[in-house]
């Protein structure tokens, strides 16, 4: 920085209001709060990760499901939640086995000890879902809800096609 170099507080300003309406550099910081503030929840819920709490939750509510099954309903990535299951396996909370009916799928199934650990955590994630409702009401929750829904659709565009778009006009 050079000796007349000057922060301009206008600027700086004028540049941040112009970031906040730019919904791709908001999301990660949205993101990582959210997680944040899970694990907040969790650690007063019995000290459960993000991927654990969201894995039993769907065994208990959903019981015996795929690895596949478990990553579409999470819309997480197939290969980390297998890497991240192992370890739930180790500390009690799931079993691992083969699919009878196609023995290239894992079967995950809640133990007692999963079990256990969800009714923990599951009323303190409730009490966190109803203080997102509190907050922002129900009618602007699933308005929120639709916007995702349009804007992961939107995000599942190859760029190739939206530049050919853009190019053809």
């Amino acid at each position: 920085m050079t000796a007349s170099a000057k922060v301009d507080p206008e600027r700086i300003r004028d540049r941040r209001a112009h970031e906040d309406l730019n919904v791709f550099s908001r999301l990660p910081a949205v993101y990582a709060a959210s997680r944040t503030q899970g694990l907040q929840f969790l650690k007063a819920g019995g000290g459960l990760s993000i991927v654990e709490w969201r894995t039993l939750w769907d065994l208990s509510e959903g019981g015996p499901m795929t690895i596949r099954d478990l990553a579409a309903i999470q819309r997480a990535d197939h290969s980390l939640l297998s890497r991240a299951l192992p370890a739930m396996r180790d500390k009690g909370y799931i079993t691992m086995r083969r699919d009878e009916t196609d023995k290239r799928q894992t079967l995950v199934e809640i133990t007692s000890k999963g079990r256990d650990a969800y009714r923990k955590a599951a009323p303190i994630m409730a009490r966190r879902r109803a203080a997102l409702r509190e907050a922002m009401g129900e009618d602007d929750l699933r308005t929120l809800i639709m916007l995702l829904n349009r804007l992961d659709a939107f995000l599942h565009v190859p760029a190739e096609h939206i530049l050919e778009t853009e190019t053809t006009r």
